[in-house]
């Protein structure tokens, strides 16, 4: 099986790449419209700035290839909020894969921190990778609201999209390759689909 991890300028993409080792696939990292077209599934992880990202990928005319992606495609953190339509981060538009905004978690209350940091757990809504009351690891300021294509949910501040799924398209917020055993299994569900 071919695996291809998204080459773009955002942090975290190694630890997936470990992450991937560890369950004996391993993954090209590239930026190369043919081998991301090519692959049997395709992951877009990362931390970044979403402005930023998105400056990238156009340049490089990475939005369109991912936009017309048919395999599966795994969106992990910053890659699930730039496969929404905006985000408030920079008032940057995105992808639109999933057609809706990413929004800037606004604390309620003295002991709301941001960004939303640590373990949380999830509520699994409808088909999922994911397994239903996990506890997964999260490192986040913006947030994807709970719509029609949200497949799980945690609460922190409101409650809002741990991952979605739309066609071949699925997303954590969480970083499944820092989420223990639970996270090795969310990624072997996507590798089996």
């Amino acid at each position: 099986m071919k695996v291809a991890i998204v080459k773009y300028n955002a942090g975290n993409i190694y630890s997936v790449i470990h992450a991937l080792k560890r369950l004996g696939v391993d993954p090209i990292l590239t930026d190369d419209a043919r081998e991301l077209r090519t692959a049997d599934k395709v992951l877009f992880p990362g931390q970044g700035e979403a402005r930023q990202a998105m400056t990238y990928l156009r340049e490089h005319n990475l939005d369109s290839v991912i936009r017309s992606l048919t395999q599966p495609v795994l969106g992990i953190c910053i890659g699930q909020q730039l496969l929404c339509r905006h985000s408030e981060e920079g008032n940057t538009d995105c992808l639109g894969v999933f057609p809706v905004d990413v929004l800037r978690f606004k604390p309620q209350r003295h002991e709301d921190k941001v960004p939303h940091m640590g373990w949380n757990q999830i509520q699994v809504k409808g088909d999922s990778l994911c397994n239903d009351q996990s506890f997964v690891y999260f490192v986040h300021s913006f947030y994807v609201p709970v719509c029609e294509f949200t497949t799980a949910v945690t609460d922190y501040i409101v409650p809002f999209s741990a991952a979605l799924h739309r066609d071949n398209f699925f997303t954590t917020q969480f970083h499944p390759e820092k989420s223990g055993t639970v996270g090795e299994a969310i990624l072997q569900n996507f590798l089996k689909l």
